[in-house]
Protein backbone atom coordinates (compact mmCIF):
# COMPACT_ATOMS: atom_id res chain seq x y z
CA UNK A 1 0.00 0.00 0.00
CA UNK A 2 1.67 3.73 -0.78
CA UNK A 3 0.28 6.69 0.04
CA UNK A 4 0.95 9.61 -2.31
CA UNK A 5 1.38 12.63 0.09
CA UNK A 6 3.12 16.15 0.76
CA UNK A 7 4.35 17.05 4.19
CA UNK A 8 2.08 19.87 4.40
CA UNK A 9 -1.44 18.90 2.57
CA UNK A 10 -3.87 18.59 5.38
CA UNK A 11 -6.19 15.84 3.70
CA UNK A 12 -2.88 13.85 2.91
CA UNK A 13 -2.21 13.75 6.93
CA UNK A 14 -5.80 13.17 7.25
CA UNK A 15 -4.89 9.80 5.74
CA UNK A 16 -1.82 9.66 7.03
CA UNK A 17 -3.20 9.45 10.65
CA UNK A 18 -5.92 6.86 9.67
CA UNK A 19 -3.14 4.72 8.45
CA UNK A 20 -1.26 4.57 11.83
CA UNK A 21 -4.84 4.39 13.75
CA UNK A 22 -5.28 1.26 11.61
CA UNK A 23 -2.01 -0.21 12.14
CA UNK A 24 -1.96 -0.56 8.02
CA UNK A 25 1.59 -0.58 6.80
CA UNK A 26 2.22 1.88 4.07
CA UNK A 27 4.76 3.40 2.03
CA UNK A 28 4.70 7.03 1.83
CA UNK A 29 5.87 8.86 -1.86
CA UNK A 30 6.24 12.33 -1.60
CA UNK A 31 4.73 14.95 -3.76
CA UNK A 32 6.07 17.73 -3.89
CA UNK A 33 3.43 20.46 -4.85
CA UNK A 34 5.79 23.27 -5.15
CA UNK A 35 8.91 22.25 -7.16
CA UNK A 36 9.22 22.34 -10.40
CA UNK A 37 5.81 23.73 -11.16
CA UNK A 38 4.33 21.02 -9.54
CA UNK A 39 5.03 17.23 -9.24
CA UNK A 40 1.35 16.50 -9.19
CA UNK A 41 0.76 17.61 -12.49
CA UNK A 42 3.01 15.53 -13.88
CA UNK A 43 2.15 13.23 -16.46
CA UNK A 44 2.82 9.94 -14.48
CA UNK A 45 0.84 11.13 -11.14
CA UNK A 46 -2.04 12.72 -13.14
CA UNK A 47 -1.89 8.55 -14.71
CA UNK A 48 -2.98 7.82 -10.98
CA UNK A 49 -4.68 10.79 -10.21
CA UNK A 50 -6.53 13.13 -12.66
CA UNK A 51 -7.65 15.72 -10.56
CA UNK A 52 -4.36 16.44 -9.78
CA UNK A 53 -4.19 16.14 -6.12
CA UNK A 54 -3.04 14.57 -3.22
CA UNK A 55 -3.58 12.38 -1.18
CA UNK A 56 -3.70 9.44 -3.34
CA UNK A 57 -3.99 5.33 -2.25
CA UNK A 58 -2.41 3.30 -3.99
CA UNK A 59 -3.02 -0.76 -3.46
CA UNK A 60 -1.81 -3.12 -5.98
CA UNK A 61 -0.29 -1.95 -9.06
CA UNK A 62 -3.77 -1.09 -10.72
CA UNK A 63 -5.71 0.48 -8.35
CA UNK A 64 -5.48 3.95 -6.94
CA UNK A 65 -7.93 6.07 -4.69
CA UNK A 66 -8.39 10.29 -4.05
CA UNK A 67 -10.18 12.14 -2.24
CA UNK A 68 -9.20 11.94 1.55
CA UNK A 69 -12.57 11.08 3.23
CA UNK A 70 -13.60 8.98 0.43
CA UNK A 71 -9.88 6.74 1.16
CA UNK A 72 -10.20 6.40 4.70
CA UNK A 73 -14.13 5.45 4.43
CA UNK A 74 -12.53 2.48 1.96
CA UNK A 75 -9.66 1.68 4.92
CA UNK A 76 -12.72 1.24 7.70
CA UNK A 77 -14.65 -0.96 5.15
CA UNK A 78 -11.76 -2.66 4.25
CA UNK A 79 -9.53 -3.22 7.48
CA UNK A 80 -12.76 -2.98 10.05
CA UNK A 81 -10.28 -4.60 13.03
CA UNK A 82 -10.10 -0.35 14.83
CA UNK A 83 -13.15 1.48 13.33
CA UNK A 84 -13.08 4.88 12.53
CA UNK A 85 -16.66 5.60 12.41
CA UNK A 86 -19.41 4.87 15.51
CA UNK A 87 -21.76 2.06 15.34
CA UNK A 88 -24.28 3.43 15.08
CA UNK A 89 -26.47 5.67 12.46
CA UNK A 90 -26.94 8.70 14.26
CA UNK A 91 -23.36 8.78 15.77
CA UNK A 92 -22.04 8.10 12.06
CA UNK A 93 -24.15 10.53 10.92
CA UNK A 94 -23.05 13.14 13.20
CA UNK A 95 -18.95 12.23 12.90
CA UNK A 96 -19.24 12.45 8.86
CA UNK A 97 -21.13 16.32 9.46
CA UNK A 98 -18.25 17.03 11.66
CA UNK A 99 -15.34 15.57 9.21
CA UNK A 100 -16.95 17.55 6.16
CA UNK A 101 -17.77 20.70 7.55
CA UNK A 102 -14.07 21.33 8.08
CA UNK A 103 -13.30 18.83 4.56
CA UNK A 104 -16.36 20.87 2.37
CA UNK A 105 -17.09 24.24 3.97
CA UNK A 106 -13.42 25.07 5.17
CA UNK A 107 -10.56 23.43 3.56
CA UNK A 108 -11.67 23.89 -0.22
CA UNK A 109 -11.44 27.78 0.74
CA UNK A 110 -7.97 27.60 1.68
CA UNK A 111 -6.06 25.21 0.38
CA UNK A 112 -2.83 25.76 -1.65
CA UNK A 113 -4.33 25.88 -5.39
CA UNK A 114 -6.83 28.61 -3.95
CA UNK A 115 -4.64 30.67 -2.63
CA UNK A 116 -2.30 30.27 -5.50
CA UNK A 117 -4.92 31.49 -7.72
CA UNK A 118 -5.75 34.23 -5.78
CA UNK A 119 -2.13 35.26 -5.11
CA UNK A 120 -1.14 34.85 -8.88
CA UNK A 121 -4.20 34.84 -11.54
CA UNK A 122 -6.43 37.47 -9.11
CA UNK A 123 -3.55 39.46 -8.09
CA UNK A 124 -4.69 40.09 -4.32
CA UNK A 125 -1.68 41.31 -2.07
CA UNK A 126 -0.38 38.93 0.72
CA UNK A 127 -1.97 40.32 3.33
CA UNK A 128 -5.37 40.09 1.75
CA UNK A 129 -5.01 36.36 1.02
CA UNK A 130 -4.18 35.65 4.55
CA UNK A 131 -7.12 37.69 5.70
CA UNK A 132 -8.80 35.70 3.52
CA UNK A 133 -7.47 32.48 4.93
CA UNK A 134 -8.30 33.60 8.65
CA UNK A 135 -11.76 34.55 7.68
CA UNK A 136 -12.75 31.19 6.28
CA UNK A 137 -10.79 29.43 8.91
CA UNK A 138 -11.78 31.34 11.59
CA UNK A 139 -15.81 31.06 10.98
CA UNK A 140 -15.24 27.32 10.31
CA UNK A 141 -13.67 26.73 13.41
CA UNK A 142 -16.61 28.70 15.35
CA UNK A 143 -19.16 26.07 13.94
CA UNK A 144 -16.88 23.09 14.55
CA UNK A 145 -16.94 24.24 18.50
CA UNK A 146 -20.52 24.96 18.66
CA UNK A 147 -21.49 21.34 17.33
CA UNK A 148 -18.85 20.20 19.96
CA UNK A 149 -19.48 21.83 22.96
CA UNK A 150 -23.14 21.72 23.00
CA UNK A 151 -23.38 17.87 22.13
CA UNK A 152 -22.98 15.29 24.70
CA UNK A 153 -21.51 12.71 22.73
CA UNK A 154 -18.34 14.76 22.94
CA UNK A 155 -15.93 12.89 24.83
CA UNK A 156 -12.21 13.38 24.95
CA UNK A 157 -12.27 13.36 21.62
CA UNK A 158 -14.92 14.48 18.93
CA UNK A 159 -17.18 11.59 19.24
CA UNK A 160 -16.56 9.69 22.42
CA UNK A 161 -13.71 8.22 24.15
CA UNK A 162 -11.81 7.19 21.12
CA UNK A 163 -10.47 9.01 18.21
CA UNK A 164 -12.14 8.57 14.71
CA UNK A 165 -13.11 10.16 11.66
CA UNK A 166 -13.73 13.86 13.28
CA UNK A 167 -10.52 14.28 14.85
CA UNK A 168 -8.61 12.75 11.82
CA UNK A 169 -10.05 15.84 10.19
CA UNK A 170 -10.00 18.26 12.90
CA UNK A 171 -6.17 17.78 13.66
CA UNK A 172 -4.83 18.80 10.45
CA UNK A 173 -7.01 21.82 9.86
CA UNK A 174 -5.73 23.17 13.45
CA UNK A 175 -2.26 22.62 12.55
CA UNK A 176 -2.83 24.77 9.48
CA UNK A 177 -5.29 27.44 11.29
CA UNK A 178 -1.64 27.68 13.56
CA UNK A 179 0.66 27.79 10.69
CA UNK A 180 -1.00 31.24 9.19
CA UNK A 181 -1.64 32.94 12.88
CA UNK A 182 -5.48 31.99 13.01
CA UNK A 183 -6.95 33.28 16.61
CA UNK A 184 -7.83 29.83 18.86
CA UNK A 185 -8.22 31.22 22.24
CA UNK A 186 -12.05 31.40 21.51
CA UNK A 187 -11.96 27.42 20.81
CA UNK A 188 -11.60 25.47 24.56
CA UNK A 189 -13.23 22.79 23.04
CA UNK A 190 -11.36 22.13 19.82
CA UNK A 191 -7.83 22.38 21.47
CA UNK A 192 -8.60 20.02 24.33
CA UNK A 193 -9.48 17.70 21.88
CA UNK A 194 -6.45 18.44 19.83
CA UNK A 195 -4.11 17.94 22.62
CA UNK A 196 -6.13 14.79 23.57
CA UNK A 197 -5.30 13.33 19.78
CA UNK A 198 -1.57 14.32 19.82
CA UNK A 199 -0.64 12.72 22.89
CA UNK A 200 -1.32 9.12 20.62
CA UNK A 201 1.62 8.45 18.74
CA UNK A 202 -0.68 7.53 15.43
CA UNK A 203 -1.13 11.33 15.32
CA UNK A 204 2.56 12.46 16.10
CA UNK A 205 3.81 9.79 13.87
CA UNK A 206 1.68 11.26 10.93
CA UNK A 207 2.37 15.36 12.08
CA UNK A 208 4.13 17.35 8.72
CA UNK A 209 7.41 17.51 10.79
CA UNK A 210 7.81 13.80 10.99
CA UNK A 211 7.58 13.28 7.41
CA UNK A 212 10.42 11.95 4.80
CA UNK A 213 9.87 15.33 2.62
CA UNK A 214 9.44 17.38 5.96
CA UNK A 215 10.93 21.08 5.56
CA UNK A 216 11.06 23.91 7.54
Amino acid sequence: MKLYSYFRSSAAYRVRIALNLKGLPHEIVPVHLLKGGGEQRTRDYLARNPAGLVPTLQEDDDWSLGQSLAIIEYLDEQYPGIALLPGDARGRARVRSIAQTIACDIHPLNNLRVLQYLKHTLAVGDQARDAWYRHWVGQGLAVIESLLARDSATGRFCHGETPGLADICLVPQVFNARRLSCMLEGLPTILRIEQACMELSAFQQAAPSAQIDAEN
